[in-house]
């Protein structure tokens, strides 16, 4: 019986090392550019973005990191993804519901294009030695927008999207990182579809 209890005591021992020491192994450092998502309902469409959040760390991120008039991703990682849960009017263009791809192409006077990749590819399927190909990245594109670069109140140390509606109706998107912040508008149609709506109900 004395044995028996020596053999599970040291039969729990084992295991319970062997769990911990596997649980460490497992463990990963955080992320340099962990990942994050927001979405909002706005009148009937839900508005979702995923992406990963790098951070400036000292550096000079537009033109410099990101080069001037060198579409990116918008994010790290993983393509950038804005989802419609319905078609939706940008910059006066309809696009339908489904997921895009999110390039900005920073420039270092005027505006900047927000660019919508209607097959939600990523940077690297227009990236040709070493350079992208604007012209393919261009073709592929449901909406570009074109958005003036406002200064941040303060550095923004992670890149990072907001969506807010005041009316319910008219989404603004807004993206921030370092000392830029862009913002494009998005129509949810809700007039258009109420009409729809009209008679079915």
């Amino acid at each position: 019986m004395k044995n028996n209890k020596l053999f599970l005591s040291a039969f729990a021992l084992v295991l319970f090392f062997s769990v911990s020491t596997t649980s460490f192994a497992q463990l990963q450092a955080p992320a340099p550019s962990p990942a994050a998502s927001i979405s909002q309902v706005v009148g009937f469409t839900k508005i979702s973005i995923d992406y990963s959040s790098p951070a400036v760390k000292g550096r000079k991120v537009f033109g410099e990191l990101e080069k001037y008039g060198v579409s990116w991703r918008a994010g790290a990682n993983n393509p950038s993804i804005i989802e419609f849960s319905t078609g939706v009017s940008i910059a006066g263009k309809n696009i339908g519901a489904g997921k895009y791809s999110i390039f900005i192409t920073p420039q270092e006077s005027g505006d900047w294009t927000i660019h919508l990749n209607s097959k939600a590819n990523a940077v690297y399927a227009y990236t040709k030695d070493g350079k992208v190909d604007e012209a393919a990245l261009a073709k592929d594109d449901a909406v570009a927008i074109k958005v003036s670069p406002m200064p941040t109140p303060e550095t923004f140390e992670r890149l990072a999207y907001f969506i807010s509606a005041e009316d319910n109706q008219v989404a603004s998107v807004t993206f921030m990182w370092a000392d830029v912040m862009l913002t494009f508008e998005v129509d949810t149609q809700v007039d258009q579809k109420m009409e729809q709506f009209k008679g079915v109900f």
